[in-house]
């Protein structure tokens, strides 16, 4: 009989900044409850870099310019469905954000406005986006 293997999920999470106004979360109309950086799973052929434009695109309504992969999250605690790994990408966007797919709502919000409860680990990596933004990728040094 075959051994069945448990592999961690690959999902993306997409931080949108749209210039001069702040960063895009959405409101998750589904369990675990909360407000949340826009993102997903991985689909089988996709990359990384597509899933987190098509992520955006589904529940933001907005076409994104990925700038770059900023650190990825892989705590097996962070999702409390199952055990997923994360790359956090930081993205430009211009337009009005519009809540669709599994959103149930959206802001734009900045480090000191940020709405809670946040989801998933999304306190931790927006505490690290925003540190990142001030210093630089030494935030992440191992």
């Amino acid at each position: 009989m075959p051994k069945e293997y448990k592999n961690p999920k690959p999902t993306v999470d997409i931080i949108i900044e749209l210039e001069g106004k702040g960063i895009i979360l959405i409101e998750r109309k589904n369990p675990p409850a909360g407000w949340a950086i826009p993102g997903g799973f991985v689909d089988y052929g996709e990359s990384l870099e597509e899933a987190a434009i098509r992520e955006a695109k589904e529940e933001t309504s907005l076409d994104i310019r990925l700038k770059c992969q900023m650190h990825a999250y892989s705590d097996p605690k962070r999702d409390p469905r199952f055990h997923t790994v994360t790359m956090v990408f930081a993205a430009d966007a211009e337009g009005l954000p519009e809540a669709k797919d599994d959103a149930k709502n959206i802001g734009v919000f900045t480090e000191n406005n940020l709405p809670g409860p946040l989801a998933f680990d999304h306190a931790q990596v927006l505490k690290d986006y925003f540190r990142w933004k001030r210093d630089g990728f030494k935030v992440f040094e191992m």
